[in-house]
């Protein structure tokens, strides 16, 4: 069991564990369209998911320039460093409500392949947490699973947590969108 807990990377030194939260609710009672606060209930799931991580001590805490990132992850540390490359694949709703991306799903995995190389090169070894958004989250865990762009159909819930673990040019995906702390 050591040898395969090893090929997936948990308890490898040297490997970097980065966990991709997506920020919590702000659409509930949202009276602010243009980059909205959290609502009541993202809050409250904001300070579940700090509770949760509080004995895992992420090293970093990035987020989304976003304000409804940036509040997620004040829930976590108070130390948070922006990254515009966090920010959502910009979208827009149809009258008929569908989304129509304005960023291709491969440009998506580039961006986010950029985020987490950087973030690996300076917070090697360590436990990170990224704070970002839904579909930049999904193209991040495509691109780690060795998925086609755009075809990993997964809701990654608020606050939920997935987890990828890096050493060199392995990527090891270890949870997908857990949100355990809001049970």
């Amino acid at each position: 069991m050591l040898a395969l807990e090893k090929a997936f990377l948990i308890g490898v030194e040297g490997a970097t564990e980065i966990l991709l939260v997506r920020h919590a609710d702000c659409y509930r009672d949202m009276t602010q369209a243009e980059d909205p606060p959290l609502s009541a209930l993202g809050r409250d799931h904001a300070q579940r998911l700090a509770r949760r991580l509080e004995h895992l001590k992420p090293d970093a805490v990035y987020s989304s320039p976003y304000r409804r990132a940036i509040d997620t992850a004040r829930a976590i540390s108070d130390n948070v460093r922006v990254d515009e490359r966090l920010v959502e694949m910009p979208l827009v709703i149809t009258d008929e409500g569908t989304l129509e991306f304005q960023e291709t799903p491969e440009s998506a995995v580039k961006r986010m392949r950029g985020v987490m190389d950087d973030i690996v090169a300076e917070h090697a070894g360590k436990r990170v947490a990224l704070v970002s958004h839904a579909a930049s989250i999904l193209a991040c865990l495509t691109d780690a699973l060795h998925l086609e762009p755009g075809s990993l159909r997964l809701f990654p819930y608020f606050t939920s947590i997935s987890t990828i673990r890096v050493l060199g040019e392995r990527r090891m995906v270890g949870s997908l969108g857990d949100v355990a702390h809001l049970e």
